[in-house]
């Protein structure tokens, strides 16, 4: 985040080094404020009396001594008074540039008695306790990523270091092109060792498939809908299933097979409900046949 004023000013001070760390609401920079100062001034005392002024005239109207419409413009020029004096607070506060939030500084932009505008870089911050990490994802792994799913970033930097984190967020779009989506992740970075624009290489630890997988290739998709060519009696069956977690080259079954049964995984496009096929055995779960 780059921090600017709200302003055009002198800068008065500075108090930040660069690369510092500050905590929130802490004064980085003060403007030149002395006719605003001076005017606060004015401000409180003429607020103060007008308090002054309020308390006694509306003593005197509830004992009957002034009318009440005396009281009235007491108020009104007691609150005009607060309003001024609230607004010069709020002009002085606009000439100290305040830490959002607690981070890392970057470089410092400006020096003492240079003429800041509001689209003046001052300088930067992050807040580098917890990095946010987008990486991609190919669409056929997505059904094995969900939301708390731990990771682990390595980076050129720290050889021999892992960074652990886990999945925040899975964008609701692929993206056209690559057939992949973005993933979010957070890592704890109390040590503030990495930097936002580092390069890291991730690594998502699945969940481990325990049902009935089949070879990726003998599902087939149409539509919304999975299916697989099952052999019953030497014969091809189209048997509607839905699938679970991906892995290189297989597709968990949730339902539709079960342990045994033998499926077709070449040779689908010229297939056909009743069409005999031979079986090869030798596989685990579902059986495959070619």
């Amino acid at each position: 985040m780059t921090l600017t004023a709200k302003l055009t000013e002198t800068v008065s001070e500075i108090n930040f080094s660069d690369g510092d760390y500050v905590d929130k609401g802490h004064v980085l920079v003060v403007l030149t404020n002395e006719e605003q100062t001076a005017l606060l001034d004015e401000a409180k005392a003429n607020f103060d009396d007008a308090k002054r002024q309020l308390t006694r005239i509306e003593g005197l109207a509830q004992q009957g001594s002034v009318p009440i419409s005396q009281a009235d413009e007491a108020r009104a020029r007691h609150d005009a008074s607060r309003a001024r004096y609230e607004a010069i607070v709020a002009r002085l506060d606009d000439r100290l540039i305040r830490a959002p939030f607690a981070g890392v500084l970057g470089f410092r932009q400006v020096s003492p008695g240079t003429l800041i505008t509001p689209s003046t870089s001052i300088t930067t911050i992050d807040d580098v306790s917890i990095i946010k990490l987008d990486f991609t994802i190919p669409e056929v792994y997505l059904a094995a990523v969900r939301r708390g799913l731990s990771i682990t970033a390595e980076s050129p930097a720290f050889p021999g270091r892992r960074f652990e984190g886990s999945v925040t967020n899975i964008d609701s779009r692929i993206d056209p092109v690559t057939r992949s989506a973005v993933v979010r992740a957070h890592i704890a970075n109390p040590d503030r060792a990495l930097r936002p624009g580092m390069l890291l290489t991730v690594a998502v630890e699945r969940e481990k498939i325990t049902g009935l997988v089949v070879r990726e290739s003998a599902v087939l998709q149409v539509a919304d809908s999975a299916f697989v060519y099952q052999v019953i009696d030497g014969h091809a069956r189209r048997t509607p299933v839905e699938t679970g977690l991906r892995a290189p080259g297989v597709v968990e079954i949730t339902a539709g097979l079960q342990e045994g049964d033998v499926v077709v995984t070449e040779g689908m496009i010229k297939l056909r409900d009743g069409v005999p096929v031979e079986t090869q055995a030798g596989s685990k779960g579902p059986s495959e046949i070619t």
